[in-house]
């Protein structure tokens, strides 16, 4: 069956747009699942019922897969049954009766206010890397972009004349976000003072470069991010997926609207964007706790 695997891949790329991280995720969660059909001797689409995909999902909570990670691989069968109906591959989708594993989605773990100027003022010098992982920093909280949106800026993309900056999110989405005066003059010092030492290549675009002179990769700014948050002196884990859930968090504690922060971060539903606002009712009953005399 591995053929309409390929097939509904293909369509995901070229049809829905889907990025390689987002197909490699499909594409590893639909190969376990086509293995355990061949292994239970199904032949055929048509021979798929609600019990073998009932009988895989089984087998990932026997292996300890959690409530998420299993939702995620029913939504990724979901998808490739419905893609089968549609294209008249198959008669029947055997997961349309099927009902999610439930789980509480944990709140996202985000710095302070305080911790983020910390680890904004950590790359210290005026040297090209230092400027460079400064403007990086600086433009991510910005922004709220996601990391891979931020290594994959170009400089066309940069609108610095009205103060904005065009990410390119999941699915391909285009939107325009407001840099702040304070990320704004630190790019305009990293393009002018440290850009030019770095690339090796007039043609590149990319507007993030590698002391190697290529575009910054995901693990390479996040090496980075971790030493900056040593040396700002915070002790737990940081992430570069943390400054997004701040930026949301801190916008919306500080009176922004919730459809704005929705328009920035490039969220398709409101619902995902309204988490932050949980996450600022856990802080304030824990802070009521704390000093109230009755908490």
């Amino acid at each position: 069956m591995d053929q309409y695997l390929d097939y509904f891949l293909n369509y995901l790329e070229v049809e829905r747009g889907l990025s390689s991280n987002t197909l490699e995720a499909y594409g590893r969660d639909l190969a376990g699942y086509l293995e355990y059909l061949q292994q239970a001797d199904v032949a055929s689409l048509d021979e798929i019922r609600q019990l073998q995909v009932l009988g895989y999902l089984g087998i990932l909570k026997r292996n300890n897969l959690a409530p998420r990670s299993r939702a995620r691989t029913l939504s990724a069968l979901r998808m490739f049954h419905r893609f089968l109906l549609q294209e008249k591959y198959a008669t029947a989708d055997p997961t349309a009766l099927i009902e999610s594993p439930r789980a509480l989605q944990p709140l996202p773990r985000l710095l302070s206010q305080v911790e983020v100027e910390r680890l904004l003022l950590a790359p210290q010098g005026e040297g090209a890397l230092s400027l460079r992982d400064r403007a990086m920093l600086e433009v991510l909280y910005a922004t709220g972009m996601r990391v891979s949106e931020l290594v994959g800026l170009r400089c066309s993309d940069l609108k610095l004349d009205i103060g904005c900056v065009n990410a390119f999110g999941k699915g391909g989405k285009q939107r325009l976000i407001p840099l702040g005066e304070v990320a704004l003059e630190i790019l305009h010092d990293y393009l002018q003072n440290g850009r030019p030492q770095l690339v090796k290549d007039d043609r590149l675009e990319t507007v993030f470069i590698s002391r190697r002179g290529r575009g910054m990769s995901r693990q390479g700014f996040w090496k980075n991010l971790k030493r900056y948050a040593l040396l700002a002196g915070i002790s737990h884990e940081v992430y570069p997926h943390m400054l997004r859930h701040s930026f949301a968090t801190h916008l919306l504690e500080n009176g922004a609207d919730l459809r704005a922060v929705q328009t920035m971060l490039g969220h398709a539903d409101i619902s995902t964007t309204q988490i932050y606002t949980h996450v600022i009712q856990e802080r304030l009953k824990k802070i009521h706790q704390q000093f109230h005399p009755r908490g």
